[in-house]
């Protein structure tokens, strides 16, 4: 089925046009979602939430983009959104419990729920994601889509509405930062 009938089938309201939407892209919302959330159960529901506003929203959708584009967009939108909440509330909280003079920062959940007993394996995971959920908004939002979903320079510019030399420097940046965070973890472990 081409994007051109999936729109017209969701404009209309074809429930059964909306149940395929979603089984052509829920693993690729959920994995996004997941990059930037690094929380599995906030992630399916933030992509619960990128389907819902595109079947309800889809009278909006104006064809400037691929149909993916699109869902690609709100799902990274939604997803950074929801980062902004939870640092804001972990901030807020924070600050209720710190005595005076004190200052603190939250980090988000990086437990992914990885298989498997392999405790090196999951130390490496936890620090790899929270290397990755250090980078600036932007980088980090560039790095996921392009290593997590695999989409192309062009596409990434297209999700993050900026230019093509815009993705190469937030991704050459990105990678020489968590370069330099993982080296001075591994230093710290070997010392």
């Amino acid at each position: 089925m081409s994007e051109d009938e999936i729109i017209q089938g969701l404009k209309r309201g074809d429930e059964r046009i909306f149940r395929e939407l979603v089984d052509r892209f829920q693993k690729s919302i959920l994995v996004l979602c997941m990059g930037i959330l690094l929380n599995r159960e906030d992630a399916e529901d933030i992509a619960q939430d990128v389907f819902a506003e595109v079947f309800l929203s889809v009278e909006k959708f104006r064809g400037d983009a691929r149909l993916s584009t699109w869902i690609y967009r709100i799902a990274v939108n939604k997803s950074l959104n929801h980062v902004r909440k939870v640092k804001r509330r972990k901030w807020i909280g924070s600050l209720e419990k710190l005595p005076a003079g004190s200052e603190s920062t939250g980090t988000l959940d990086t437990d992914l729920g990885l298989p498997g007993n392999d405790l090196e394996k999951k130390q490496l995971s936890r620090k790899l994601h929270a290397a990755i959920d250090s980078l600036p908004e932007n980088q980090r939002t560039a790095f996921v889509l392009s290593k997590m979903e695999e989409l192309s320079y062009k596409e990434i510019a297209d999700v993050m509405e900026v230019t093509l030399p815009a993705v190469e420097s937030l991704l050459h940046r990105a990678k020489s930062n968590l370069q330099k965070k993982l080296w001075n973890w591994y230093k710290k472990e070997m010392e």
